[in-house]
């Protein structure tokens, strides 16, 4: 069900559909479909995202969020196992609410930023969002558009592991590396960005 098929997914969705199956499963068998997976694992996250950043609970705050996360390939597994929404309307939803969490993150981040009176990282953060929403939104355009996009340096899964990594080990009193991980999210959504834009570029001037 998930969207956005980078390498890293590819690399973790094998041991983590094995890991996830006897939870997958118990869902099935308790009539709870694909898509509700889906919204729970959206609402777990925008709540602690919005709760726990804001405070400062950066540590318990990234941790709740991760095992929400996971939610979003329980969502496949459930789908597979016979819990009925693996459709269009699925993929479809499951696109739209991944946007909605990625939002919710970065906006826990730039409040938090804001509390802490530091405006500049706050300002880098938005960047993060808005780039990340920029790197999903061309490649929808372009396959919207029947070119592919599946081009970029850092997708989904890597900028919330980034993201995540970074504000965790900041919560646990790592200097400095929740900085670093926002720097590093901005440089590299916005190579991304130029890097989807370019190729959607020479397909076209292909044809």
């Amino acid at each position: 069900m998930a969207y956005d098929q980078s390498a890293m997914l590819k690399l973790l969705r094998p041991a983590m559909t094995r890991i996830l199956t006897p939870l997958g499963r118990a869902l099935v068998q308790r009539g709870i479909g694909p898509n509700a997976v889906t919204a729970i694992g959206t609402l777990g996250t925008v709540i602690c995202a919005l709760v726990f950043y804001p405070m400062g609970q950066l540590w318990w705050g990234s941790l709740a969020i991760t095992i929400f996360v996971l939610f979003d390939l329980l969502d496949g597994v459930v789908a597979r196992m016979g819990g009925g929404g693996g459709t269009t309307w699925g993929a479809f939803l499951d696109s739209t609410l991944d946007r909605l969490a990625d939002a919710a993150i970065f906006s826990g981040l730039i409040i938090y930023f804001f509390v802490q009176r530091d405006l500049l990282m706050a300002a880098v953060a938005l960047f993060c969002l808005v780039a990340g929403a920029l790197v999903s939104y061309v490649k929808a355009r372009a396959e919207g558009l029947g070119l592919t996009c599946d081009v970029g340096l850092a997708e989904r899964p890597e900028r919330l592991v980034v993201g995540l990594v970074a504000a965790g080990l900041s919560g646990l009193g790592v200097p400095y590396i929740l900085p670093l991980g926002m720097w590093l999210l901005a440089a590299a959504s916005a190579i991304t960005v130029v890097q989807r834009v370019v190729h959607v570029h020479r397909q076209i001037g292909a044809r």
